[in-house]
């Protein structure tokens, strides 16, 4: 065997092990939803009604660019009401005292979905939803004369070092982990197999955009990202390109940080696809919807007893099947309150198991000194042991900001116009716990 037939047999053998190993990551292409959107932290200065008032504030300014996907939203006289009124909206907060004196004082909170749609429908801006085309980023970096791909780290860099005043690799991945947190944008990069992938290094600065699609096609995504990053000046200057989807676009951007061109760069890719999948304000119902998918159904009166419990719930107005394929049956419910109430109310049935990572972030508690509160608090839902490789996986952004394989048989772009992530279970009936009225069950 010639050693460059070797070559390539090696390559294609480790891009076929990458396709197995990220197949259990993400749907066909690479569709995900995403849960925290509506979930924010932000530094406070102490715990009075003042600092609160400021940092429910900030916390929700955060809330409504991820949600509205746009920054001139934020700028309407109607938002800037929202803004002022933000406890209103508070679903749940937790002050979190700083583990070390010097640390500052941060204050977690969640808002609620529904109540935030509707109130960003009530001023006139879209709405955009949990669910999010997943984009891949190809990031060469060139600083001190070599060049660098930015790849998935599994340790993170040593968070009490230095940062790297030439931009490393590792300060460009943490910038747009950040940047994509900010944003809701579900963002993936490539896995640290490829981080001495010259080849793909090459083609990424000279743009040869087939053989950069090609290299892309183990790796599931909706969209494709190439980004070129140099140094100008004292700060640095990046090209980038986005395709797929009927998506095609280009530009460039400067800064002086790896956080403030990640940012700049990211935002416009967030612009770009919240103005092509948001919700208008006049598609966004008084009655909130949700996508509710679950396993186990094997048979007519499952599916009986499933549709008699949820319809007996008190938010759930009404229930229709939307697909059913093999023990999987998905659901449309229409419902009153806010998701976190319907979540609860199912969650009180045992039958309905969660699948793990389907529920939105919820505060957890400080490591340090502090106190929290919560208002109206939900459950969490039973959660499914792991090992089941029909399970979403879900990937974590931030603490807060999550995402999971959208999990959808036949993906399109209607599956983008979903206001509310979908909602996993797996039915296991318990023979000891049904009761001869099912009327009466949940």
């Amino acid at each position: 065997m010639s050693g460059r037939f070797a070559v390539q047999v090696t390559g294609l053998v480790r891009r076929i092990a990458l396709v197995v190993m990220l197949g259990v990551l993400v749907a066909p292409a690479g569709a995900v939803t995403v849960s925290g959107l509506y979930s924010a932290e932000v530094p406070v200065e102490g715990s009075d009604q003042e600092a609160l008032r400021d940092g429910y504030a900030r916390g929700m300014q955060q809330v409504l660019l991820r949600v509205s996907g746009s920054r001139e939203v934020l700028g309407q006289e109607a938002v800037l009401t929202l803004v002022e009124n933000a406890e209103n909206y508070l679903q749940s907060y937790q002050f979190l005292g700083g583990a070390e004196p010097e640390d500052p004082d941060r204050l977690r909170m969640s808002f609620g979905a529904v109540g935030i749609n509707r109130a960003l429908a009530a001023a006139d801006a879209p709405v955009w939803g949990s669910n999010r085309p997943l984009t891949l980023a190809l990031v060469a970096v060139q600083a001190g004369g070599s060049r660098e791909l930015v790849v998935e780290q599994k340790v993170a860099p040593d968070a009490g070092g230095a940062p790297d005043p030439r931009g490393g690799s590792g300060d460009w991945l943490a910038a747009l982990r950040e940047a994509a947190a900010r944003r809701g944008l579900p963002l993936a990069l490539p896995p640290g197999d490829y981080r001495n992938d010259t080849d793909l290094l090459s083609d990424i600065w000279g743009q040869f955009d087939q053989r950069l699609e090609q290299a892309a096609s183990v790796i599931p995504h909706d969209l494709l990202a190439t980004v070129r990053v140099r140094r100008q000046g004292g700060g640095w200057q990046a090209a980038w390109s986005l395709s797929g989807r009927g998506v095609s676009e280009s530009g460039s951007a400067e800064a002086a940080t790896a956080g403030l061109l990640a940012d700049q760069v990211v935002g416009r890719w967030a612009d770009m696809l919240a103005a092509r999948y948001a919700v208008a304000a006049g598609d966004v119902g008084e009655l909130p919807q949700v996508e509710m998918v679950i396993r186990g159904v094997s048979s007519l009166e499952d599916y009986a007893r499933i549709n008699r419990i949820l319809e007996g719930l008190t938010p759930v107005h009404r229930v229709a099947v939307s697909r059913v394929a093999g023990d999987r049956l998905e659901l449309k419910v229409a419902f009153s309150g806010e998701l976190d109430q319907l979540r609860e109310y199912v969650a009180l049935d045992p039958r309905f198991v969660a699948v793990a990572g389907q529920q939105e972030a919820t505060p957890g508690r400080s490591s340090g000194a502090g106190s929290s509160e919560t208002r109206n608090p939900a459950p969490k839902p039973q959660q499914s042991p792991p090992g089941n490789s029909n399970e979403p996986v879900e990937a974590v952004i931030n603490p807060l900001v999550r995402y999971q394989s959208l999990m959808v048989e036949e993906e399109s772009d209607e599956v983008f116009g979903s206001l509310y992530q979908v909602l996993h279970y797996r039915w296991e009936p318990q023979p000891g716990v049904v009761r001869e009225d099912d009327t009466s069950e949940g």
